[in-house]
């Protein structure tokens, strides 16, 4: 497991579209996936340590987004040739032991994730109503462990302010999380 950053934020950057099938049965896209006000775009997978760290957090904060008008969509790029946790069965079972509220979709190309620019696990986009990218950040100060309860949280802030002024904030700190796991070619 390697510790990445993410890069920072390339405001105004266009969100690239893509269809993928979710472990819900249906196909997601941009489109289907978005919000009036917003779409999180969050790389997420099941063993990473970062992302269990806080993954209840996640799905805490994107409940509350979507009142705002902001919708969230889960995106699994890791090949799960090493990493069985990732598979496609571990998705659906996991999605539905928590009760995800957003759609988890499989990217099994990778293609996605390389458009993205995504780098790690978890990595957050936000971006406003025209879907273009206003928040590049961590969720909060969690790293392989969650930050205390009273951490600021970043990410939802960053996308309230992204729903009621389409834009994000001008700081934001990087997040960190395991590197992708590429496919060897």
């Amino acid at each position: 497991m390697v510790s990445t950053p993410t890069p920072v934020c390339d405001f105004g950057w266009q969100a690239v579209d893509f269809d993928l099938p979710g472990v819900d049965g249906k196909r997601h896209s941009l489109a289907s996936a978005r919000g009036p006000r917003g779409l999180l775009v969050m790389f997420i997978c099941n063993h990473c340590p970062y992302v269990k760290a806080v993954i209840h957090r996640i799905i805490r904060d994107t409940r509350e987004l979507q009142p705002l008008g902001v919708n969230a969509i889960a995106i699994m790029s890791n090949d799960p040739t090493d990493y069985p946790e990732d598979a496609w069965p571990r998705m659906a079972e996991i999605a539905q032991a928590l009760s995800f509220p957003f759609p988890y979709v499989l990217d099994e190309t990778q293609q996605v994730a390389k458009a993205y620019g995504a780098v790690c696990t978890p990595d957050f986009f936000g971006f406003d109503a025209s879907l273009r990218l206003q928040y590049r950040g961590r969720l909060d100060a969690s790293r392989k462990e969650a930050a205390p309860d009273d951490a600021r949280r970043e990410l939802f802030e960053a996308m309230t302010q992204i729903a009621l002024t389409g834009q994000g904030p001008r700081e934001q700190i990087p997040g960190i999380g395991c590197s992708i796991k590429w496919k060897s070619d």
